[in-house]
């Protein structure tokens, strides 16, 4: 079993990893899913899978929900209005796109994310993101 405070803090030791696209290798570089990715490694003992090669837009063919699908895998599927501190968000960065970015809530408000120009950090979750919040999902074996 794992708590809330450990995968926060897991979360928080790759503050300021430097953002690398398709990258998920604490203070060397990540991207949103490889903050998630690394966060379930250390966590869980293992690679939930290995993604194939993407694109920056990879998500904007075909109309599917690539990510949530993926998540869907390997968490727990939760009401996004439920989520709390240690849950994974992802979001729609286009209203009617699919979701595309990753996030670890941190405590009420806050995040922990990866995203182009700027190393990974823990910022408010701000109206802007609240209102593109898509999913939600729980890391399994969290003992509440």
């Amino acid at each position: 079993m794992i708590t809330r405070d450990e995968i926060v803090a897991e979360a928080r030791s790759w503050l300021g990893t430097p953002y690398v696209h398709q990258a998920s290798a604490k203070g060397l570089g990540t991207d949103c899913l490889g903050l998630v990715r690394g966060v379930y490694r250390a966590l869980l003992q293992g690679e939930p899978e290995r993604p194939p090669a993407y694109s920056a837009d990879w998500a904007e063919f075909g109309g599917r929900e690539l990510l949530r699908d993926a998540a869907r895998r390997h968490l727990v599927p939760i009401e996004p209005g439920g989520a709390i501190m240690g849950d994974v968000i992802l979001f729609r960065m286009r209203m009617n796109g699919p979701a595309k970015h990753a996030a670890i809530l941190t405590a009420p408000g806050r995040m922990i994310h990866a995203y182009a120009g700027h190393a990974v950090m823990e910022t408010a979750l701000s109206h802007w993101w609240r209102r593109r919040v898509a999913f939600a999902f729980a890391f399994p074996e969290v003992s509440e």
